[in-house]
């Protein structure tokens, strides 16, 4: 009797292992979505689909970009935290993501628990600018005119709350100035009062403004992040001018994450295959054309950045009196 019970046993075991083999297909299983919080032909919107084709072709499934501009990316936030958590549906997360974190009373999902980062993207600079022509050469020459004249430069940047505007003042008190941040309504409005001498200097991500940059246009006197930009080898960064600014750095960067409760198995194969896409020169040149650094990470070290990013983005918007939305 005992032998039978132990036969039936075996049979039992036998069955069930391929019952549960069928029970987790083998990912991906069908085409992956990737949310973007932006509108179509947007840096963001291009890093997706840039990124996306290399990993579709590894993958073996398509990857696909579904456009959810609005609400500072809640509408997106919302979609892939209420997703099936198995990988086929990822969101493209941001220091704008950070911002709306700092930023939202209250949002519908929480940033860091309900989401599952991936892998970083790409980075892109932030660049202070004057008009070429204009009173200053130099970030030296700003800073010394600032510190004799409190009070009398005005300082353009996007919208208020966006990662452009919460730099200018972190950069404002960092640097210890007393400047004004003028909020306008996107890039070109600020390029217009720029050349116009509405506004003294500007700050905004490089890419839009490289095409505005040279004679009877733009003179960029730093870019913002730890190193100079690849574009703009000549031009320093902010850092570079000593002081109070030797350890700043301000930049934007992108993102995967996918939704909480995500298998880590799932999570190291999309990494892995975000990291192998970001190393082909076609993809890094796609993003180089778009004034983007390509630039993969683990998925902790976007987890830290991002969480470093919230604190940062809480710290600026408190100090400088920005109503929470």
């Amino acid at each position: 009797m005992t032998n039978r019970r132990h036969f039936l046993h075996r049979v039992a075991a036998a069955v069930a292992v391929p019952t549960l083999a069928r029970a987790e297909p083998a990912f991906p299983s069908r085409p992956i979505r990737i949310v973007v919080p932006n509108g179509a032909g947007g840096a963001a919107d291009l890093t997706a689909r840039a990124v996306g084709q290399a990993m579709g072709a590894s993958l073996g499934q398509p990857v696909l970009v579904d456009n959810r501009p609005g609400a500072g990316g809640v509408v997106a936030g919302e979609l892939v935290a209420r997703a099936e958590p198995d990988g086929h549906t990822l969101l493209l997360v941001s220091s704008g993501t950070a911002v709306s974190a700092a930023l939202f009373k209250s949002l519908p999902f929480d940033t860091l628990r309900d989401f599952a980062p991936v892998s970083q993207l790409a980075t892109f600079d932030l660049v202070l600018v004057a008009a070429e022509g204009g009173r200053w050469r130099s970030l030296g020459e700003l800073l010394a005119w600032a510190r004799a004249n409190p009070g009398k430069l005005n300082l353009g940047t996007p919208q208020i709350g966006t990662t452009q505007n919460l730099a200018a003042e972190l950069f404002k008190t960092s640097a210890g100035i007393d400047v004004q941040v003028v909020p306008f309504n996107g890039t070109p409005p600020v390029i217009t009062a720029l050349r116009s001498g509405e506004i003294d200097i500007g700050l905004d991500i490089l890419g839009p403004l490289m095409g505005q940059i040279g004679p009877r246009g733009l003179r960029p006197l730093a870019v913002l992040g730890a190193r100079r930009a690849p574009q703009l080898p000549g031009v320093p960064t902010a850092r570079e001018s000593g002081g109070p600014l030797a350890n700043f750095e301000a930049s934007s960067w992108n993102g995967l994450a996918a939704p909480a409760r995500t298998p880590a198995a799932i999570i190291d194969r999309l990494n892995r295959e975000t990291v192998a896409a970001l190393g082909r020169p076609d993809v890094r040149q796609r993003l180089a054309d778009l004034n983007l650094i390509a630039q993969g990470s683990t998925p902790g070290e976007l987890r830290d950045h991002l969480a470093a990013d919230i604190r940062r983005w809480s710290e600026v918007i408190g100090r400088a009196h920005i109503p929470r939305q």
